[in-house]
């Protein structure tokens, strides 16, 4: 006698319909929009004011925290003014930045000036403090100068911040 192997009816599982994946919508401060345009534009001022009051004074070169402070507030003038003008044509052509590596170099662009130029504006404040507070010599050196470009850079960084969170956060609920 032959085997036949027995048939059992089976159900067919239930149509479900796929929803649609919405797209998160742009917010400000993303890339592309005018928020993020507002930062980087916030950011570049803050830098170029900073580096022009420094490199006004003739000794900012003999302090290697002032130079250090002139070389990490000048990559963030480029890196805002590149960025600044990637917005300026997105807001243009009314399209934002969603290319997750696109995204990912910002972030990691933006956490690598905004690190710098806080890094920079710590060492400055604390050189600059040493001068006015312990040594007492504001007289012979240029303090107020010192602290306004320190005070600038301290505010390009905090331009800088949202600018990183936002790109970081962004990639992250990918």
């Amino acid at each position: 006698m032959m085997s036949r192997p027995a048939v059992h009816p089976v159900e067919a599982p239930p149509m479900t319909i796929a929803a649609p994946r919405v797209r998160m919508k742009d917010f400000q401060g993303m890339p592309g929009t005018l928020g993020s345009l507002l930062l980087r534009l916030c950011q570049l001022v803050f830098a170029v004011i900073s580096i022009c009051v420094m490199v006004t004074t003739s000794d900012f070169p003999t302090v290697t925290a002032f130079s250090y402070l002139v070389a990490a507030v000048g990559l963030q003038i480029i890196w805002s003014l590149v960025l600044a003008i990637a917005d300026v044509y997105a807001i243009l052509v009314k399209r934002s930045f969603r290319n997750a590596a696109v995204v990912s170099l910002f972030a990691i662009g933006d956490g690598i000036t905004s690190t710098l130029t806080f890094a920079a504006a710590c060492s400055s404040a604390g050189i600059t403090v040493l001068i006015s507070n312990d040594l007492e010599k504001c007289k012979v050196n240029h303090c107020t100068r010192f602290m306004s470009a320190t005070a600038m850079a301290f505010l390009s960084w905090f331009a800088a911040s949202p600018s990183f969170f936002v790109n970081f956060w962004s990639l992250a609920s990918r």
